[in-house]
């Protein structure tokens, strides 16, 4: 089989996001991830069930391993941090990568990733070792940044390079897309896969803002794709007037989509619900409905 397409410098994101966690406040424009975070401990407690050994898979901040380690339903936690850092009480630290798991397989019960997966270059192979690693029985919970996120500021950029320079370069990294997730999970061996989607809008004071917070998120572009030349002044300067123009309020203040997608599937266990076969079923559809049956093709008045 060939090699996945290189779409990412995870070199590069590695550094971005170091540079950015050395910040002065490497929270303070962690809002998606906190979102993430606090989803994820309804999620978790909404699962009839407990799981022994929980994995919080490479988030920026420990924001997963916090909501893991508070939860009644999760005994043990490990987290696999992105870059080296000091060790918690609450739970195991291990520097790792998601394309290259430290994991044995069917060792844990419980593997979550926050905000990571959409930097990786071979997302069903990564799957696929979260599958490996999950015991019979085993969650895997993932929140990724979906298709919509940015769209002002992908619009904004596209028609002022087409403007000014006379093209567009990729400058806004490419994301998931809900309707191919449940089949990427089923083609990792995962059963009774789900997706579901949180669309939003932040407010900022202006488009240099968002921008400043993307790169204290360590979300700068880092797209193998990338133009390696500096951004021309103009072209800048046009797309913040491009932005402000089409996707402020009447108060001045622009709007910024940001879209997150939850996903989640199961290791295979013979205790789960399997689905029927095709002519199994024991009672009519239309008797359910109170309507007569009419054979298939047939309209309304025919017969």
């Amino acid at each position: 089989m060939s090699a996945p397409p290189r779409l990412f410098d995870r070199d590069l994101a590695r550094t971005r996001l170091a540079r950015a966690l050395a910040g002065p406040d490497p929270h303070g424009a962690a809002f998606l991830l906190r979102r993430a975070a606090e989803d994820l401990g309804d999620r978790l407690g909404a699962v009839l069930r407990r799981f022994e050994r929980a994995v919080d898979l490479a988030g920026a901040l420990p924001y997963a391993a916090e909501a893991l380690a508070a939860s009644p339903k999760v005994g043990a936690v490990t987290r696999i941090a992105p870059l080296p850092e000091p060790a918690d009480p609450r739970w195991t630290t291990l520097a790792g990568d998601e394309e290259a798991l430290p994991l044995a397989p069917e060792s844990v019960d419980l593997v979550v990733s926050l905000l990571t997966l959409q930097g990786v270059n071979d997302v069903p192979g990564a799957l696929a070792q979260i599958r490996r690693a999950l015991r019979p029985d085993g969650l895997f919970l993932g929140c990724m940044v979906g298709g919509a996120t940015l769209t002002e500021l992908r619009q904004a950029f596209t028609q002022a390079e087409s403007e000014v320079e006379g093209g567009a370069s990729p400058r806004v990294s490419p994301f998931a897309d809900v309707r191919d997730l449940g089949a990427l999970l089923q083609r990792a061996g995962l059963a009774i896969p789900v997706t579901d989607t949180d669309a939003f809008v932040v407010r900022y004071a202006d488009p240099l803002a968002l921008m400043r917070d993307l790169r204290a998120m360590g979300a700068a572009n880092a797209l193998v794709a990338r133009r390696r030349t500096p951004l021309h002044r103009a072209t800048l300067v046009r797309a913040l007037e491009i932005y402000a123009d089409r996707f402020s309020d009447p108060d001045g203040r622009v709007r910024a989509t940001f879209e997150l997608i939850w996903l989640s599937g199961w290791a295979p266990h013979e205790s789960q619900q399997k689905p029927l076969r095709p002519g199994s079923a024991q009672a009519r559809l239309a008797d359910a409905l109170g309507v007569p049956e009419r054979p298939t093709g047939e309209k309304p008045g025919e017969g």
